[in-house]
């Protein structure tokens, strides 16, 4: 089976919710006492408000990734011209065969297909794993766009120039 990339389908939402805290608590990334997991369980108002997109092998969920073009309410950072990406989930038997770097680079390839010159992104200062995939794709550091949505969770900006 090869690895297809697609919008999320309505039936799919509540399993592309699951995946989504799934991949997040596995690694402990839903901080203790926040309603985060209940942001990312709710697939279907993602795919209502952004685009929310979908790693898939044949029937099996890999992964996923929100993407949001700018004015939408599930961006953080992103200004006019930048599409940015967030809550990036890889199921845990997917890990390890480069779905988040495949959803990651579709988001990249999304935003240059609608014409933006930039692609952004948060990550928690914990998410060390993902800035290093960040980092072999090009994303650099972006401080000035740092930000802390609730006390300890500080969010790193990166961005990548098109």
């Amino acid at each position: 089976m090869t690895t297809d990339i697609r919008l999320a389908r309505p039936a799919e939402y509540e399993d592309v919710g699951s995946l989504t805290v799934d991949a997040y608590d596995a690694d402990g990334f839903i901080p203790k006492g926040s309603d985060y997991g209940l942001t990312l369980r709710n697939a279907a108002d993602r795919a209502a408000k952004a685009e929310l997109w979908v790693a898939v092998d044949g029937t099996d969920l890999l992964g996923t990734v929100t993407f949001c073009v700018p004015g939408s309410v599930y961006g953080e950072i992103g200004r006019d011209g930048e599409g940015e990406f967030r809550m990036l989930g890889v199921s845990a038997a997917a890990r390890g065969r480069g779905i988040g770097t495949a959803l990651s680079v579709h988001c990249v390839d999304r935003s240059r297909a609608l014409g933006f010159h930039r692609v952004v992104l948060s990550s928690a200062s914990y998410m060390t794993t993902a800035h290093r995939m960040y980092g072999r794709l090009g994303f650099t550091r972006l401080p000035e766009r740092d930000w802390s949505p609730r006390p300890g969770v500080d969010l790193y900006a990166f961005s990548l120039d098109l």
